[in-house]
């Protein structure tokens, strides 16, 4: 179905694609295209000065040959950008991302004379109704700090404060491996991913998967048992349906990895870790700890009944979504699950990014699960008229920072470059609004030991995602020299 309209002089066009998709085509008309033209020439011969002439005296059509495919250009970016904010408003559309043109719009005519026609796709957010949110049945687990949990915190900050010592052969769980790397899917010459240098960490895990380069690799461990400095790794597997890449969609691919340093792990005593904090004793320290996991604990609670919401949310509303998740959707979706569990703690990066492989690896139908309660969270701050500040975003991201070791500042800039702080917002924002729906719901204390025992029953977990692994088909080495550093 498509709705066309005339409005601000633009030619507008939408029409349903799919669940939670529209494609917006919008025609500029020739005179709005002449008078923003006119207007930037204009202010151009005022303010340009060219090598014989006085400021502002430059023949027109010396300008128009000197400067007139930027000015078009710039003119074409600028109706553009307000067409379709003039859709969007128009015909209350509520994207989700950025809009996606359809084709080159560069490469579209774009002359003085003559009207311009363009296309984007957009995602939007599906219509549905929000379910009755009074009296919710929400279990809140309940557990103290004890001493082995300090115990074991002390133990990672040994291995957070050790000292990284080079390792030839006979790889560890832990130990990292550095090398250049290139992705190649199956049955082509050239690859399409290159990189001089990534890191592999030897899997801990029971099973012995871990992630490279993102993707979960079966048996991961065993590959590289036996490997040493200097080997090349080659390990075939298929790219997950739902990643956030499209050239690793549903690929047969080939990953070659050299392995040119070997990293283990010394760790720190816990009189340097100590040290390094500058603390007097170890019983301050202890305390400190036990401040810091009481912290945690209280949003691993919490977490854990928003979640519990979550579950009754996606189970009380029924809506269409799309079928397959865009790349845009998926790599918003795992940003969000990044920042969710740094913000959480308790993970080392590298256990963060082998979650982050598990949620690639997971089926359609679970990430189609994920997507849908976004949007219902989305709603529901809406619903809930949520706002978040400034304040609200900053103490986020400066209690991430703390998590990882880094300065508030340096984790904000790095944020703002790649777009997290609205990420961060938007978390903040799903957070506020779930805890809402708790401050109306019937809540019940749980002791730790029944929560999971409750939970192991029903085979579900609040906190983590179920695991799947990306099949490995088959992985093969051979020696050579170890490259020069």
């Amino acid at each position: 179905m498509a709705d066309a309209t005339a409005t601000k002089d633009y030619d507008i066009k939408i029409e349903d694609l799919a669940a939670a998709r529209k494609r917006v085509t919008i025609t500029v008309p020739a005179s709005a295209i002449d008078e923003k033209i006119e207007e930037s020439m204009g202010t151009l011969s005022t303010q340009t000065t060219l090598p014989g002439f006085r400021k502002g005296r430059a023949p027109k059509q010396l300008l128009e040959r000197r400067f007139g495919s930027t000015v078009r250009s710039e003119t074409r970016n600028q109706l553009v950008a307000d067409a379709y904010a003039t859709a969007i408003e128009e015909h209350s559309i509520k994207p989700v991302g950025e809009p996606e043109p359809v084709g080159d719009i560069e490469a579209l005519e774009f002359e003085p004379g003559k009207p311009f026609t363009f296309a984007v796709e957009v995602e939007v957010v599906p219509e549905f109704d929000l379910p009755d949110l009074s009296g919710i049945e929400v279990k809140k687990p309940v557990i103290e700090v004890a001493d082995e949990h300090i115990d074991a915190e002390i133990q990672r900050q040994c291995v957070q404060f050790g000292q990284l010592s080079d390792v030839g052969k006979d790889f560890q769980p832990g130990d990292r491996l550095f090398g250049p790397v290139t992705v190649t899917k199956k049955g082509e010459e050239k690859p399409f991913f290159t990189h001089d240098n990534i890191d592999i960490t030897v899997p801990a895990s029971d099973d012995g998967s871990g992630a490279v380069l993102g993707l979960l690799i079966d048996d991961l461990a065993k590959t590289l048992a036996g490997r040493a400095v200097g080997d090349v790794v080659t390990i075939e597997t298929t790219g997950p349906a739902g990643h956030e890449l499209e050239e690793v969609r549903g690929n047969d691919l080939v990953i070659a990895f050299t392995i040119r340093d070997g990293k283990h792990m010394d760790p720190a005593t816990p009189a340097q870790v100590i040290e390094a904090y500058g603390l007097p004793s170890e019983d301050i320290l202890r305390e400190q700890i036990k401040l810091a996991l009481e912290h945690r604990r209280d949003e691993e609670q919490r977490a854990a009944m928003r979640e519990q919401v979550c579950t009754y949310l996606a189970g009380a509303v029924d809506f269409e979504v799309p079928a397959k998740l865009s790349a845009s959707q998926a790599g918003r979706l795992l940003e969000r699950q990044r920042l969710e569990m740094l913000y959480r703690g308790g993970l080392s990066p590298d256990e963060v990014e082998q979650r982050l492989a598990e949620m690639r690896a997971e089926t359609e139908v679970q990430s189609r699960d994920r997507l849908k309660l976004s949007f219902i969270l989305h709603k529901l701050a809406d619903h809930f008229e949520v706002e978040v500040t400034d304040q609200e975003v900053n103490g986020r991201i400066a209690a991430i920072a703390s998590q990882r070791g880094v300065r508030p500042e340096k984790l904000r800039a790095e944020m703002i470059q790649s777009g997290g702080v609205r990420q961060i917002a938007s978390q903040i924002r799903e957070h506020k609004a779930a805890d809402r729906v708790i401050d109306q719901a019937t809540v019940t204390d749980i002791s730790a030991e029944d929560w999971n025992k409750l939970y192991a029953k029903t085979g579900e977990t609040k906190t983590v995602a179920k695991k799947k692994t990306t099949k490995k088909k088959k992985t093969t080495t051979k020696k050579k020299s170890a490259p020069k550093k």
